[in-house]
């Protein structure tokens, strides 16, 4: 049977939506594929980074990353690898953001953009509570020291206690403390937070203490009252970052960063959180 102009016409209008709807589909999917956001964590930085027992990445930063996605409308992919890798693979494009608190050092400024501050960490000594030792060059020569691979501790040890101390090097902070606690090491120079944390609050830490003071290992210019450690991307990502920090932002005004902090830790870690434990209580 023949078919007229009108039913001709008819058909070609159904092709010509179905081929339009294809196109919205694959067009849309493509869009949601764009809109992953590859983000590098180094999983082992209690309380701040954790991988649980069920192999997710878990902490203040990475449930922080999750929220900071979903004000964005985009899908998270949180890979942890070791802290020495993050900046190499980040800039070989495996990743899009290291959401890992980062000093802001000049150094790290010359490969990266850094998001606003995400947390105030401040690094100090953590040495034997029996010991006075005066934290010079001089104070501390012939010690061992125990420092993480990657870390802005190293350059900052270097330059300000310079052919002091034997520098032993470890992937990552729960090796440090092992040595630490086992006496193969004499002293490590790490954040406040998490040693305190980890180890001066808990029975084990009993035999050790803080000492000579804080200290800021990131670009001595920034104002004291701007310091804190932050998130990293290339420095050809400057939209993401303004959409993240546009995030961070709204997270951190509306009181959801205390919320996700206080799942991990007991003290306020930014000036604007410890604002939202005075609103809250």
């Amino acid at each position: 049977m023949k078919m007229d102009h009108f039913g001709m016409r008819l058909v070609r209008s159904a092709v010509a939506s179905l081929a339009l709807g294809s196109l919205i589909v694959v067009g849309g999917m493509a869009s949601a594929q764009a809109e992953k956001l590859r983000i590098g964590n180094e999983g082992t930085y209690p309380p701040f980074s954790i991988v649980d027992s069920t192999g997710a990445v878990v902490g203040v930063e990475p449930d922080l990353a999750r929220e900071v996605c979903k004000r964005m409308n985009v899908e998270c992919e949180i890979v942890a690898i070791d802290f020495k890798a993050l900046i190499p693979s980040m800039l070989q494009g495996k990743f899009d953001l290291i959401a890992t608190q980062l000093a802001p050092t000049p150094e790290r400024a010359e490969k990266g953009l850094f998001s606003r501050p995400v947390v105030y960490n401040p690094t100090t000594f953590v040495v034997p509570a029996s010991s006075d030792w005066t934290f010079t060059s001089e104070g501390l020569a012939g010690k061992k020291i125990g420092l993480q691979r990657g870390a802005a501790t190293i350059k900052y040890i270097e330059t300000h206690f310079p052919n002091s101390m034997e520098f032993v090097l470890y992937d990552n902070p729960d090796q440090i403390k092992l040595d630490l606690l086992a006496g193969r090491i004499d002293l490590t120079f790490d954040s406040k937070i998490n040693w305190t944390v980890e180890l001066i609050n808990k029975p084990e830490g009993k035999d050790w203490k803080l000492g000579g003071g804080d200290h800021w290992l990131g670009d001595p210019s920034v104002p004291e009252d701007k310091r804190g450690f932050s998130w990293f991307v290339r420095k050809d990502s400057q939209e993401l970052l303004d959409r993240v920090n546009l995030a961070l932002e709204e997270i951190i005004a509306d009181c959801t960063y205390t919320k996700i902090r206080a799942k991990y830790l007991d003290a306020p870690s930014l000036k604007e959180d410890a604002d939202c434990v005075a609103k809250m209580n």
